[in-house]
């Protein structure tokens, strides 16, 4: 028997034994499906090779996986809300340990690119409902932004722990481990969950939104389609246009079946609160710049001081500690001065370490500077996405939940999807000739491009919320 979790005067104001089994359980998921965003860049030469990808196909290891974890982030967040976050959350968790295990044993390249796409539907269901069951098992306040700090931590944290971890499992093991590691934890998780976590849904059921669902998810997979494939055909070519222009009218046409739907799949009510509005305005810009910014400073380690794939993924621990610190700190000084001034300072911490960088030059020297203003920046980005967590998922009532954690999530890995390809094009635009001087050109200019968004657009979020506080 299912138990609904409402609001109750009883709830609690610190950790209990079983909150932090519960923290535990739904981090550890969150953690992985971080890890899997980024787990097999390295590997996929070896791969390709491996399995006999073509090199115009080896981009859809990735591609297959990012459509689909973005593209129906949105619907399965409202799902969650409807019909129960747990059960949502267990299902995606049995998806993926089913499909890292195929994708490990996968001997051909259909069998590969199947196992993506189930992984990216599994971390559509399982990110939101299991944010949903974060944020509805804690009360909002102190115990809500720590449990956000220590996730937003780790989910930061696990996007660079993929790159190393994927480099020193294909070098020392396989790159059918960097599949096969997910199916422990998830198991583990699918063991323990169901004791501990008590299930969350509203007490009546509306209907499903179908045609919000249909134009939202069919408008999001054409947009990270485009995005996509702008990273490897230019933004001005017909492969990233036509998707580009399909998914804004496809997203037009969602808003309008809004406003007449008896039971949208957004309302547009909760669209409009600043926090919502503003606060994923931010998350975007977070996400897109410090992602991106990873992809830069690999090709600067490889391409201009020559360091091997897995000497280069090692290079980025220094900035998932820096993750660490700032999603440990983050709950205390929201709780001290407020989400939009953390997300302020955070931004301007980001882009004062980002354009710090331009300083990198050709000699090993240089790595000094790299490794200090990673973590400095680590530290403010983190910031950032902890006040954007909490200020997103704020003032919403219990049975919103699942639709606020999944925009958030949906913008999460919207900005993720994006900030490669926009940086890429913007570093190759600006290099002049070949060789490690010429790349050394483009990726400053990347990286100056980088900071300038960090800090128009966190101090743009950042005003809009304190105007909204006031």
């Amino acid at each position: 028997m299912s138990v609904t979790v409402t609001p109750s005067a009883g709830t609690p104001t610190a950790l209990t034994p079983r909150l932090r089994l519960v923290l535990v359980l739904l981090l550890a998921a969150q953690f992985m499906l971080a890890v899997d965003f980024s787990i097999l860049n390295v590997a996929l030469p070896v791969i390709g090779t491996g399995l006999g990808f073509s090199l115009a196909r080896l981009q859809w290891i990735g591609t297959s996986f990012a459509l689909c974890a973005a593209g129906f982030t949105l619907l399965f967040g409202r799902v969650a809300d409807l019909f129960g976050r747990r059960r949502l959350f267990l299902g995606g968790l049995v998806v993926l340990a089913a499909a890292s295990l195929a994708g490990g044993l996968a001997q051909s390249p259909g069998v590969l690119i199947a196992a993506r796409v189930c992984q990216g539907l599994a971390t559509a269901a399982v990110t939101p409902a299991g944010l949903s069951l974060l944020t509805t098992s804690f009360p909002e306040g102190p115990l809500r932004e720590r449990a956000l700090g220590l996730n937003g931590a780790l989910m930061s944290a696990g996007f660079t722990t993929g790159a190393v971890l994927g480099g020193l499992l294909t070098d020392l093991l396989s790159w059918r481990w960097s599949f096969f590691v997910n199916v422990p934890v998830a198991l583990a998780v699918l063991l323990i969950a169901p004791a501990v976590i008590a299930e969350s849904r509203p007490e009546e059921r509306p209907k499903l939104d179908v045609p919000g669902a249909v134009t939202a998810t069919s408008g999001l997979l054409a947009v990270v389609l485009g995005l996509t494939r702008a990273g490897e055909h230019g933004w001005g070519a017909p492969a990233t246009l036509v998707p580009l222009a399909a998914g804004a009218a496809l997203l037009l046409t969602f808003r309008a079946v809004e406003r007449r739907a008896p039971a949208p799949l957004v309302p547009l009510g909760v669209l409009g609160k600043r926090s919502v509005a503003w606060g994923n305005v931010v998350g975007l810009v977070a996400f897109l710049t410090e992602t991106s910014l990873v992809f830069l400073l690999t090709l600067y380690l490889q391409e201009v001081l020559g360091f091997s794939p897995l000497a280069a993924g090692l290079s980025f621990g220094v900035l998932g500690a820096g993750t660490v610190v700032g999603g440990s700190v983050a709950p205390r000084v929201i709780g001290r001065f407020g989400a939009p001034r953390v997300i302020l300072a955070g931004g301007l911490v980001q882009a004062l370490f980002t354009a710090a960088l331009l300083g990198l030059g050709t000699g090993h020297s240089s790595l000094r500077l790299l490794l200090a203003a990673t973590f400095a920046g680590g530290v403010g980005n983190m910031l950032v996405i902890v006040g954007f967590m909490v200020t997103a998922t704020s003032g919403l009532a219990d049975h919103e939940q699942g639709l606020a954690t999944g925009l958030a999530t949906m913008t999460q890995q919207i900005g993720i999807t994006m900030g490669t390809p926009v940086m890429s094009a913007v570093a190759t635009a600006a290099m002049s000739g070949t060789g490690a001087v010429a790349v050394l050109g483009g990726l400053r200019t990347a990286i100056a491009v980088n900071a300038a968004v960090a800090l128009v657009g966190t101090l743009a979020g950042g005003f809009f919320l304190r105007r909204g506080t006031r």
